[in-house]
């Protein structure tokens, strides 16, 4: 009998120090608070004891609040939600016990910025870089490179590829007109958004001579310098001659 009323007693206190957070929109039974940018996240922790200290946490690092916003009932807002809120965890937890808390997690939903065309000029024998920007949640297809319609032939082409999980870049070392000069698109594939594109339209041009203009306006300088230290020099031998 004793041992049931302990029991009892210890349930009772454990949640008279519980607290519980209420979201809006609300967590899922995971915890997990599905939003998009540019949309607003409320959070409100409630303390069951009455004026107890709340201490709000973003991914372990401590959230200011004022004073008035600590005790009893807290709350803290996400608005608007950016890119880096994806993956963020709020906990709030007693001032006195941090091992009393609650927690949620962000997971916010964004697709890449992939869209429009661009205009691109690069001499032959120059290098070529077209970056496409992948980075997106749920995380979007690998791109396809096409030029002219038909997939790149990285081989012919002397093309490489490097993909890092927010972006894909296609280069290659020299330009050559007949290999290179078209019509660039990258496509991904998100399972949310949809298909996304960009353009890149390039036109290769004659490649220019370019004169060394920082030795050349050295070489002036010096020239010029000499001419006038040689000129006071004659002076000096002159104005001698004459006393």
């Amino acid at each position: 009998m004793k041992s049931c009323c302990l029991l009892v007693l210890l349930i009772c206190g454990a949640q008279a120090q519980s607290v519980a957070i209420e979201a809006t929109p609300g967590a899922d039974l995971h915890g997990t608070i599905h939003t998009e940018l540019d949309q607003t996240v409320s959070l409100l922790c409630r303390a069951l004891e009455e004026g107890a200290e709340l201490v709000w946490r973003r991914n372990g690092a401590v959230v200011r609040l004022t004073p008035e916003n600590q005790r009893g009932n807290s709350s803290v807002c996400v608005m608007p939600v950016l890119h880096q809120d994806n993956g963020a965890t709020f906990s709030c937890h007693l001032g006195e016990n941090t091992t009393v808390q609650d927690a949620v997690t962000l997971n916010v939903t964004f697709p890449p910025v992939l869209s429009g065309s661009e205009e691109m000029s690069v001499e032959e024998k120059s290098p070529l870089v077209l970056n496409c920007d992948t980075l997106a949640n749920p995380p979007v297809s690998s791109p396809l490179w096409t030029l002219n319609g038909s997939a790149v032939d990285l081989l012919a082409g002397g093309f490489s590829v490097t993909n890092d999980g927010s972006s894909s870049r296609l280069s290659c070392g020299a330009v050559d007109r007949v290999l290179h000069e078209g019509r660039y698109q990258c496509t991904v594939d998100s399972p949310l958004h949809g298909t996304r594109t960009r353009v890149f339209r390039v036109t290769v041009t004659d490649k220019t001579t370019k004169f060394p203009l920082m030795p050349i306006i050295a070489g002036v300088v010096v020239v010029f310098l000499t001419g006038v230290f040689a000129i006071f020099s004659r002076w000096d031998r002159i104005t001698k001659c004459c006393k």
